[in-house]
């Protein structure tokens, strides 16, 4: 008799059992009883979370950090490596981003949404005085996004949807006076993003995305209200980040021009000239900053996954000596200031992310931040294992694979295939956090794939998963199945499923697909149907989404979607399904959980499902983590472990 039975004998006797107790904000439909014993022994798994760095404050050596203050994540400063976290944010709501104004950091701008909706609101905080309330910058209603400070400091640039709840107009305002705002650019388009300013405060650097593969860079002269088109028309080549640099006479910009990989490349605003700076390698670059001085740029490039920091001089074209950082994945590079030092957020396997920093000039780094609280027991955690196979049509893609320690767990394993979103994103190796769990409690083995249409394997591979060629993606997780079943260290008759946004879509296809494989899945805010999608995500969302998944506006296309769509093929799913959702998610609107679940129990499915009335597009809030991941362990165990 499985446990969950068991347990809910023992209740129907009048046996008394210690059970987890549910929070008023949850919908909880066909999800047993969490066990205390469960609860227990899952909790050290739940407090794992590190510090994640967000800026420089700009007159000293200090750094902005999140990290979590009760239930949810705030803003701190940190004075000194290793120092005391001063709080600078209390608030209900996850506060994940701030910056500091430029030269004297006595204000904090930061940005906030409500209940998970992503209608972000900027708020200004005067950080010089004790307990001050922040002030609102923005509307309370709209969403307002891509910020970005004067390097003056006396202007704050953003984008808003307040003019008509779709299109981002460009706003201009001083935070230390919120009457000054005023709207600078309007457009007819929610792809126009903030990029940089110059360096006199004049000009705004602006990126437009016309779809995944093709964007422009446009200037916006705040004198004259002038716009100029910085690329040429109608090229179709992509740019993500773009700076101005060299006295503002270039622009340095990650783009895909004449290369399958996102390029480090300089504009010149004069001649119009692209110098590519680094062809020489055969992977994206994903971030890069221009230091101060102008004499180096700090980039990160993805190689296969993992992150790798490289340092140029701009003056010779050549790569610095650049120390090898103890970790798997880099993120938010900024320079300070005033002197030569680098900081950034490194995620490694053995820990949660930490803020660190790196003297260029020296060489050192810098760990600025470590755990608030240690575990009671110090544990050591499985490595990333890269593995490269052949899908269906000879395309070469790839897994992160995580084993559970033999000698603990010996013989053939159950396995989780955990699918990412997007689509356009990558699982990539790092700090697995509660994840962990499954490997050193349950003993099941972890398989992140990368089908085709992830990111970070060139462009023409991100593009392969288009419109008809959906299918074609699911195909691929058919031959991570065929890999699994050679692997003599799986139990091919144990394999579960799981993915959230797209990766929850890519969960329930699998169920539909391959039936007879998949044990079990977990879905979390994943589509459901594509048309219901694209009719009911946001406004805003919906040109984009459209340029990668199709447009069911056209019979054909619409016809293709909906021949796809896993709620329309719910007859086909034998396996238990969870759902979870968040009710104000803008993305994936809790319409399609709940037209998933329907379409399970219409077909006499089983159906676990979970839905927080205070969420949005994935959970953040610690109580409502923690009862997701109960419920997911608890679902494992009856499930696919049995």
């Amino acid at each position: 008799m499985t446990t969950i039975r068991i347990l809910w004998l023992l209740l129907a006797l009048g046996h008394s059992v210690a059970v987890a107790v549910i929070p008023t904000n949850l919908v909880v439909e066909g999800i047993p009883p969490i066990p205390d014993a469960l609860k227990s022994n899952v909790v050290r798994y739940l407090a794992l979370g590190g510090a994640s760095f967000r800026g420089w404050h700009p007159a000293r050596r200090e750094l902005l950090v999140t990290s979590r203050v009760g239930d949810v994540s705030q803003l701190h400063l940190v004075a000194e490596p290793a120092g005391k976290r001063r709080v600078l944010t209390r608030l209900k709501e996850p506060v994940n981003y701030g910056w500091f104004q430029p030269r004297t950091g006595d204000l904090l701008v930061f940005q906030m949404d409500s209940g998970g909706n992503e209608q972000y609101q900027f708020y200004a905080l005067d950080v010089t005085v004790t307990n001050r309330a922040p002030v609102l910058l923005t509307d309370g209603k709209s969403r307002n996004t891509s910020p970005r400070w004067s390097p003056s400091g006396q202007w704050f640039a953003y984008a808003s949807t307040r003019r008509n709840g779709k299109d981002n107009d460009i706003f201009v305002v001083n935070p230390a006076d919120p009457a000054t705002t005023r709207c600078v650019m309007t457009n007819s388009s929610s792809s126009w993003f903030i990029a940089d300013w110059s360096a006199d405060d004049a000009k705004l650097l602006l990126r437009r995305g016309l779809s995944d593969a093709q964007s422009e860079l446009w200037s916006l002269d705040l004198r004259t209200g002038a716009r100029s088109l910085l690329t040429k028309k109608s090229e179709k080549v992509y740019f993500s980040q773009a700076r101005f640099g060299d006295n503002d006479t270039a622009i340095y910009a990650l783009t895909d021009d004449q290369s399958d990989f996102l390029t480090l490349t300089r504009l010149d605003l004069k001649t119009g000239k692209r110098e590519p700076l680094t062809a020489h390698i055969s992977w994206d670059v994903e971030a890069f900053e221009i230091s101060p001085d102008g004499r180096t740029i700090a980039f990160t490039i993805n190689e296969d996954g993992f992150s790798r920091l490289r340092l140029l001089d701009l003056a010779t074209r050549r790569e610095l000596p650049a120390p090898k950082i103890p970790g798997d994945i880099i993120s938010g590079l900024a320079w300070h200031g005033k002197n030569r030092e680098i900081a950034f957020t490194l995620d490694g396997s053995q820990s949660p992310s930490d803020a660190y920093s790196l003297d260029v000039d020296t060489g050192a780094i810098t760990r600025w931040t470590t755990r608030l609280r240690k575990p009671a027991v110090e544990q050591k955690f499985a490595e990333p294992e890269l593995v490269k196979l052949k899908s269906f049509d000879g395309l070469g893609i790839s897994s992160i694979v995580y084993r559970p320690d033999p000698k603990k767990f010996p013989g053939p394993r159950p396995v989780i295939v955990i699918i990412h979103g997007g689509p356009s994103s990558q699982s990539r190796p790092g700090f697995r956090g509660s994840t962990n769990y499954y490997l050193n409690e349950l003993g099941s083995a972890l398989v992140y794939p990368n089908v085709r249409g992830s990111s970070g394997y060139g462009r023409k591979f991100l593009a392969l998963d288009n419109g008809f060629k959906r299918e074609d993606s699911v195909k691929d997780i058919g031959a991570v199945v065929e890999w699994i079943r050679r692997d003599t260290g799986f139990d091919s008759n144990r394999i579960g499923v799981m993915g959230t946004s797209y990766g929850g879509f890519m969960t329930l296809a699998c169920l539909v697909k391959y039936n007879d494989v998949f044990r079990c899945g977990v879905n979390n805010v994943g589509i459901a149907n594509f048309v219901t999608f694209l009719r009911d995500t946001a406004d805003y969302r919906r040109a984009n989404r459209r340029s990668e998944y199709g447009d069911e506006r056209k019979p054909e296309m619409r016809a293709f979607l909906e021949k796809v769509s896993p709620a329309n093929n719910a007859d086909k799913i034998r396996a238990p399904l969870l759902i979870i959702q968040g009710k104000n998610d803008p993305r994936v609107p809790v319409t399609e959980a709940e037209r998933m679940r329907d379409a399970i129990r219409k077909n006499g499915g089983a159906v676990w499902y979970l839905m927080a009335t205070d969420e949005g597009h994935g959970f953040s809030k610690k109580r409502n983590v923690d009862f997701q991941f109960h419920a997911t362990v608890l679902f494992f165990q009856e499930h696919l472990l049995k």
